[in-house]
């Protein structure tokens, strides 16, 4: 399936600016891997060491939080429309 990635700021240095992306996957853990082929270093900005969402990294498809829908295994649709929204600290 294709779907739209939109890529916050801080990543798009990986992206050559671009700020929306496609990529190809049945899973959303395909389209992670999709992503790495295409802009290398992309997986490790999203995924952990152990392979999960990172602690401080949203991801949304079509604005759900995926941590509320299969993570990782959330299928994908086409034309569906990721968000990648990493938690911004302050005080």
């Amino acid at each position: 399936m294709a779907v739209k990635v939109k890529i916050p700021t801080p990543l798009r240095t990986l992206t050559n600016d671009q700020d929306l992306v496609s990529a190809q996957g049945e899973t959303l853990s395909d389209v992670v891997q999709a992503l790495e082929g295409s802009f290398p270093g992309m997986r490790e900005r999203i995924l952990d060491d152990g392979g999960e969402i990172r602690r401080f990294v949203n991801v949304y498809v079509n604005g759900e939080d995926v941590r509320f829908l299969q993570g990782l295994a959330t299928p994908m649709g086409e034309g569906d429309e990721i968000s990648i929204v990493p938690a911004v600290a302050g005080g």
